[in-house]
Formats: C-alpha cells, sequence, structure tokens
C-alpha cells in the first residue's frame, strides 16, 4: 500500500503504548476488515510531527476479499489525516524497508509568517544566503558518514550514507530542501536542514560545514529543524 498521512497529530510512525501512531492507527483498520492480526511494515520510520507524501507499508493476509474491498473498506475506517493512495498485490519476498533501492525527502521552509501553512513548514523570519547553502549542499552527495546528523543515541555501527542528489530549491517565499539517498538515520534530514541554514545565516561557512561532516561529532552540527516542515516524498525500488 502507499500512504498519505498528516503526521501533525501523530506521535510518529511506529505503534507505541498509549500513543497515537501512524502504525497504530492502520493496523487498527486494517484488523476490523480483514479479521486478522498482521504484521505491518512500513518503508521508514518517520519523526513525531513528519508527513508522508507516499510511505509504503506491506503485510501479509489470508484473507479472501480483494483489493477493492481492502482498498475501500479500510479507508471508510481511517481518519481523516491518513489515507491509503493504492494498492496492490507483491511477492512474498517484497519487503517495504529492505526491498528499497532509495527515498525521498523533502523540508519545506516558509520566508515569511504563515497562518494557512503553520503546521506543514517552518518558518525562518531572518535572511538566508541561499548560494552559501547551495555550495555547502554539493558536499553531502555520495557515499559519506553521517554521525555529525544522527541522533546520538541511534548512532549506528556503520552510519555510512549514499546521497543519490541533494539541493535547494526556491519559489517566491518558498525554500525546498530535496535529498535521496539509499538510507537515512535517525533525524538526518532535519539535522542537515537546521545545520545548512545556520550556514545561511552565516554562523557556519560552507567550509566549516564541510568539515562538520567529515568530524562525525553531532556536538559540531547546528540545530535540528522542527519535524512539521519534512516529508517522504517517494520510496523507489
Amino acid at each position: 500500500m502507499v500512504i498519505e498521512y498528516d503526521g501533525s497529530d501523530f506521535s510518529g510512525w511506529q505503534i507505541q503504548p498509549d500513543q497515537r501512531t501512524v502504525q497504530g492507527v492502520l493496523m487498527e483498520a486494517l484488523n476490523k476488515i480483514l479479521k486478522e492480526e498482521m504484521n505491518l511494515i512500513g518503508a521508514g520510520r518517520t519523526d513525531v510531527g513528519a508527513h508522508a507524501l507516499a510511505q509504503v507499508v506491506n503485510f501479509k493476509t489470508e484473507t479472501q476479499l480483494d483489493l477493492k474491498e481492502i482498498f475501500e473498506g479500510t479507508n471508510s475506517l481511517l481518519p481523516e489525516d491518513v489515507l491509503i493512495k493504492e494498492i496492490q498485490e507483491v511477492d512474498l519476498d517484497f519487503h517495504a524497508r529492505y526491498s528499497a533501492k532509495s527515498k525521498l525527502y523533502r523540508y519545506r521552509i516558509y520566508l515569511r509568517r504563515t497562518a494557512l501553512l503553520k503546521r506543514y513548514v517552518w518558518e525562518v523570519l531572518f535572511p538566508l544566503d541561499v548560494d552559501n547553502m547551495q555550495e555547502a549542499t554539493h558536499v553531502i552527495a555520495g557515499q559519506h558518514d553521517f554521525s555529525s546528523f544522527c541522533v546520538a543515541k541511534s548512532s549506528k555501527d556503520d552510519n555510512d550514507c549514499n546521497v543519490i542528489d541533494a539541493k535547494w530549491i526556491k519559489r517566491n517565499q518558498a525554500l525546498v530542501f530535496e535529498i535521496e539517498a539509499d538510507r537515512f538515520l535517525h533525524s538526518m534530514v532535519r539535522s542537515l536542514v537546521g545545520t545548512l541554514v545556520d550556514v545561511g545565516r552565516g554562523y557556519f561557512s560552507p567550509p566549516d560545514f564541510t568539515e562538520i561532516l567529515d568530524s562525525k561529532d553531532r556536538k559540531r552540527a547546528g540545530l535540528t529543524a522542527p519535524a512539521k516542515g519534512l516529508y517522504l516524498v517517494k520510496v523507489n525500488y
């Protein structure tokens, strides 16, 4: 299934006791339709407050219901902030997370105050040197150890990620960061965005950013951008 959700009122993707999560809401609806328990696997664990345009999930079921019945029945039970966009049958060895070749994330910044978009963008109300941010971003491409942009408690033995593309796009008052990689560490995109905004503010230079990346030290990086501007856009298989 490909699903879309507004993460504003969720405690992230992964199911947790006594918390409203996307995985929990989906499993509850599916259990009612399929009349069976299943293991629901997501392509990625989005942060508390982060959104998804195309999160991919998979599960195994012995139901006799067809895809249309599962699609329409489950959507009818989901709250307004979660929507199944597509559903299809896949091979038994498909795994939403481990079968993925890459993921594309987008982070949205708004360069003035906004009432309508407040839950979906980071309002940055000071001048930014976007050229410097773009220059610093160029060093991200390729295979790197991203320990400097990972939540310390979730750091793994292998923090290498292969970044296929990373760039900033400016449209009027909107400033968008897009990044595609084979894998992402916990809070990696938000940490990159926060540090690159610090480059835009002049707190770091582009060479400073390169040194931060090479240092593998989270303490040297900048702030972590708020989750509300982050979107999982696409998962490639």
